[in-house]
């Protein structure tokens, strides 16, 4: 007998729960200037409980191609990505009216 889901009650196979997340997930890209001038793109908002964060940012490193990371529960990417990164997350079922863009350069943290 296969496993039941235990949020919404579904079989594993027809769950849904991952799909309800990421329509619900309100979303902020920022670019960000760090040291000596090096921009990143910060990917903020999306819940850990829900989404796999380390996987989403594994996909966006080989689809980018750039480095980066997932950390305190924001990716992180090297480079200006920021409208690149919306496209993907479109693609991977994000809804795009949660998605919002902020090309402002900023001081980040040192």
């Amino acid at each position: 007998m296969s496993e039941i889901c235990s949020k919404c009650g579904l079989p594993m196979e027809l769950c849904v729960c991952e799909t309800i997340a990421k329509e619900e997930q309100k979303i902020t890209i920022n670019v960000v200037k760090r040291r000596f001038g090096k921009l990143i793109t910060q990917v903020t908002g999306i819940d850990e409980k829900d989404i796999n964060i380390k996987d989403l940012a594994k996909k966006l490193k080989s689809k980018l191609a750039c480095g980066g990371t997932a950390k305190d529960g924001n990716i992180e990417l090297q480079g200006n990505h920021a409208n690149r990164v919306k496209e993907f997350l479109v693609e991977q079922g994000f809804s795009a009216g949660t998605i919002v863009v902020k090309n402002i350069y900023q001081k980040g943290r040192k």
